[in-house]
C-alpha cells in the first residue's frame, strides 16, 4: 500500500500546527466558537485538503472534486483555518469569524464560503447529505468521493443511524465516514451522557467496513483512507481515537473547553505551546 513520503509528512504535521495556531487566534478574536473539538480534527482536515482530496481553491464546484461534509458542524474554525491556508479565500477573513456581514458564520455555510460543500450545524443531518452526495455519485458512475467528519457525541442522534443504514443498503463503497472519538461533548463524557460505545461494532453491525486509527497520527489516518478505497461493495467508518483540545496540554481531555474562547492572556500562552516556545 502506498505510504506518506517523509517529506510529505513532515509537510503535513507542520500545516496542521500551523492550523492549530489559527484555530486558536480565530476564536479567540470572536470571543466565541469551539476550540477542543476543531483542535481534535485539525489532522484530518490537514491531511485531506492538503494531500487527499482532489479539489480546486480556485474552482471550488468544481463538478469532479471530492466532497468533504464536517457534520459536526460547530467545529468550523479547524475548517475555516484549512480552507484559508489552502487558498480558498484570503486568511484576513480568519479575523472576522462570528461577525455580521462576514462570512464564517458560527457554523459551514455552503452558500457564503468557498470550499463548503455543505451547510451543517444541526447534528446527524450533515451525514444524511453526505450519504445523498455518495448515492449521486454512484448513480452518475462518477469518480469523486465523499467524506463525512461526525463527533463521537453527535452519534447519540438517532438520524445518523438511520443514514448509517441507508448507506449500506445502497452500497455506497465512495462514503468515509470519519468518527471524531475524543470522548467528551458539551456535557461531559460521552460515558455519562448517553453512551455510543462500542462504537466499531455498532457500524459493523449496520454493514459498514470499519478501521481504528489514531485519529492524531498523520500515516495512520492516510493508510485507512487507502484502504476505504479498496472497499467496493459498502462504506467505510473511520473510528478515530482523538484528544479534545489536542495539542495545547493545558485544555486537552477537558470538556469546559468545548465551546469556551480563550481570554487572550491564555490564547497567548497557548500559541507559544503550539510554536514550541
Amino acid at each position: 500500500m502506498e505510504l506518506l513520503s517523509e517529506k510529505e509528512l513532515e509537510f503535513l504535521k507542520e500545516k496542521a500546527r500551523q492550523i492549530r495556531i489559527e484555530i486558536i487566534k480565530e476564536i479567540t478574536k470572536a470571543n466565541s466558537g469551539h476550540p477542543g473539538g476543531s483542535l481534535s480534527v485539525t489532522d484530518l482536515l490537514t491531511l485531506m485538503f492538503f494531500h487527499e482530496m482532489n479539489i480546486d481553491p480556485k474552482n471550488p464546484k468544481m463538478e469532479n472534486r471530492d466532497r468533504l461534509v464536517l457534520s459536526k458542524g460547530h467545529c468550523a474554525p479547524a475548517l475555516y483555518a484549512v480552507l484559508a491556508e489552502r487558498g480558498y479565500f484570503d486568511k484576513e477573513e480568519l479575523n472576522h469569524l462570528r461577525q455580521v456581514d462576514h462570512m464564517l458564520q458560527g457554523h459551514p455555510d455552503m452558500k457564503h464560503t468557498p470550499g463548503v460543500d455543505m451547510t451543517t450545524g444541526s447534528l446527524g443531518q450533515g451525514f444524511s447529505a453526505a450519504c445523498g452526495m455518495a448515492l449521486a455519485s454512484k448513480i452518475d458512475h462518477a469518480d469523486w468521493r465523499v467524506f463525512a467528519i461526525l463527533g463521537d457525541g453527535e452519534l447519540e442522534e438517532g438520524q445518523v443511524w438511520e443514514a448509517a443504514m441507508y448507506a449500506s443498503h445502497h452500497h455506497l463503497s465512495r462514503l468515509t465516514a470519519f468518527v471524531d472519538n475524543n470522548g467528551l461533548q458539551i456535557d461531559g463524557k460521552i460515558t455519562d451522557v448517553m453512551s455510543s460505545l462500542p462504537i466499531p461494532e455498532k457500524f459493523k453491525a449496520f454493514g459498514w467496513h470499519v478501521l481504528s486509527v489514531n485519529g492524531h497520527d498523520i500515516e495512520e489516518l492516510y493508510s485507512a483512507i487507502q484502504e476505504a478505497k479498496t472497499i467496493d461493495d459498502k462504506p467505510t467508518a473511520i473510528i478515530m481515537k482523538t484528544v479534545k483540545g489536542k495539542g495545547i496540554p493545558e485544555i486537552e481531555n477537558k470538556a469546559e473547553w468545548h465551546g469556551k474562547a480563550p481570554t487572550e492572556e491564555e490564547a497567548e500562552r497557548f500559541i507559544k505551546v503550539l510554536e514550541g516556545k
